[in-house]
C-alpha cells in the first residue's frame, strides 16, 4: 500500500528526518507515536505531498508522491493538525467545494458528500456554519473532506488534540469505523489513544524510527524480565527461606508490609513462568499466598525507554535542490489541491465575496 524508502528531510543543519524507512499494509490502524519534535508531522507532510523530501521516496500503490503526485494522491485522504476550513460556509457547502477540489465527477458528487455526511455523523449539522460548531464537530468536518472520493487511506494528524474527554472518545470510535473499509494512519504522542484503537504502532525519536510492531508485541521485546510481587502472610525470614529453594528467581526483595503480612518482589525469566511452583511451595509451607501479581510493561514505559534514549548518531544526508520552492507557512491550512501561495491569496480576500463566489461556483457545477 505505502512504501517509505530511506526517506530524509532536513531544514539547515537540523535533522528533521533521518533515512526513514517502513511499509504500511493495507486494512489496519497505524500509530504513528513520538515526542513533540520527532518528525511525525514532517514525515507524514512528506507521505501527503505537502513538502518534498530531501532524499528518499514515498510509493502510494507504486506511484511516487513526488514524481505522480496527482495518481498517488487519489489514494489519500488527508486531516491535518488544523483541519483546513471555511468557518463562513455550511458543512454541506464546504465539502461539496472539497469535493470539487478534489476533482470527484459531478455524477457521483452528491453522493459522495452524503456519504461522507452519514460516515461522520453530520446529519444534524449539515446546514451550520463551520465557525458555529465546536472543536468536536469540526474535526468530523475535517474528517469528512478526508474521506471524500473514498480513499484507500487516511492520514490523521494529531486527530484529537484539543479536544474534551467526550469528544476525544467519539472521534476514536469514529477513527474504528472507519477502519473498516481504509487504512488509517494516525499521529500521536498521547499513549493511551494510541493503545486504544492501533493494531501496529511505529515509534519515531529524533527523526529515526526506532520500534514497529504491534502493542502487545513491544512490551514483549522491551522486558527481558518479569516481575512477580506477592504479598504472604508470614515472617519475611519464613518467605526469605522458602523463596531460596525455588530456580528461576533472578533477583529477590523481601521486606514487611504491614502486620504479619510480609512483600516480596522478584524478579524472573519471562520464558519460565513460576507460579504454580510458588503456589505449591508455600503451600507445603503452610503460608498462605494473599496476592500474586506480574507487573507488564506498558507502551507508556516502552515509549519512555526508546524516545529517552540518547539521538542515534545522524547520517549526512545529502541534498537536493528542488527548484525556487517557497517554504510553506505552517500555520495556514492549505486546502486539498491548493498550494499555501494560491491559499494565502485567497485569504487576503473578504469573506462575503469569497462566500459569494464559491456558492456561485458550486451552484453552476
Amino acid at each position: 500500500m505505502i512504501e517509505v524508502k530511506n526517506l530524509v528531510k532536513v531544514y539547515g543543519d537540523h535533522t528533521a528526518v533521518n533515512n526513514l524507512s517502513f511499509t504500511v499494509e493495507s486494512g489496519q490502524i497505524y500509530g504513528f507515536l513520538g515526542p513533540n519534535g520527532a518528525g511525525k508531522s514532517t514525515t507524514m507532510n512528506i507521505m501527503t505531498g505537502y513538502i518534498a523530501a530531501t532524499s528518499g521516496e514515498v510509493l502510494i500503490n507504486g506511484h511516487d508522491i513526488l514524481e505522480e503526485p496527482e495518481e498517488a494522491k487519489k489514494y489519500i485522504g488527508y486531516l491535518p493538525e488544523m483541519p483546513p476550513l471555511y468557518n463562513d460556509m455550511t458543512v454541506i457547502e464546504y465539502l461539496h467545494f472539497a469535493a470539487e477540489l478534489k476533482h470527484i465527477d459531478k455524477e457521483t458528487r452528491t453522493q459522495a458528500v452524503e456519504d461522507a455526511i452519514e460516515a461522520t455523523k453530520l446529519n444534524e449539522m449539515r446546514s451550520r456554519l463551520i465557525k458555529n460548531l465546536s472543536k468536536g464537530y469540526r474535526q468530523r468536518v475535517g474528517l469528512a473532506q478526508a474521506i471524500l472520493g473514498y480513499p484507500e487511506v487516511i492520514i490523521l494528524d494529531e486527530p484529537t488534540v484539543g479536544l474534551d474527554p467526550k469528544q476525544i472518545i467519539e472521534i476514536r470510535d469514529l477513527i474504528k469505523q472507519l477502519a473498516q473499509n481504509h487504512t488509517i494512519i494516525l499521529s500521536s504522542h498521547i499513549l493511551s489513544e494510541v493503545s486504544a484503537v492501533c493494531d501496529h504502532i511505529l515509534i519515531i525519536s529524533h527523526g529515526n524510527l526506532v520500534a514497529s510492531d504491534t502493542p502487545e508485541n513491544l512490551s514483549k521485546l522491551m522486558k527481558s524480565s518479569t516481575y512477580l510481587d506477592l504479598d504472604v502472610k508470614a515472617a519475611p525470614d519464613q518467605v526469605t527461606k522458602v523463596l531460596s529453594g525455588l530456580p528461576g528467581i533472578l533477583e529477590q526483595e523481601v521486606h514487611d508490609a504491614a502486620g504479619d503480612i510480609t512483600h516480596a518482589r522478584l524478579t524472573t525469566d519471562p520464558a519460565d513462568d513460576i507460579r504454580e511452583r510458588l503456589f505449591f511451595a508455600f503451600a507445603d509451607a503452610r503460608l498462605p499466598i494473599l496476592t500474586m501479581k506480574t507487573e507488564t510493561m506498558s507502551l507508556e514505559d516502552v515509549f519512555l525507554e526508546l524516545t529517552q534514549a540518547a539521538p542515534a548518531e545522524q547520517t549526512e544526508a545529502p541534498r537536493r535542490r528542488l527548484g525556487n520552492r517557497r517554504k510553506p507557512n505552517p500555520q495556514l491550512p492549505v486546502l486539498p489541491g491548493k498550494t499555501a501561495r494560491k491559499q494565502k491569496r485567497s485569504k487576503n480576500r473578504k469573506p462575503e465575496r469569497r462566500k459569494r463566489k464559491c456558492l456561485q461556483f458550486i451552484k453552476e457545477n
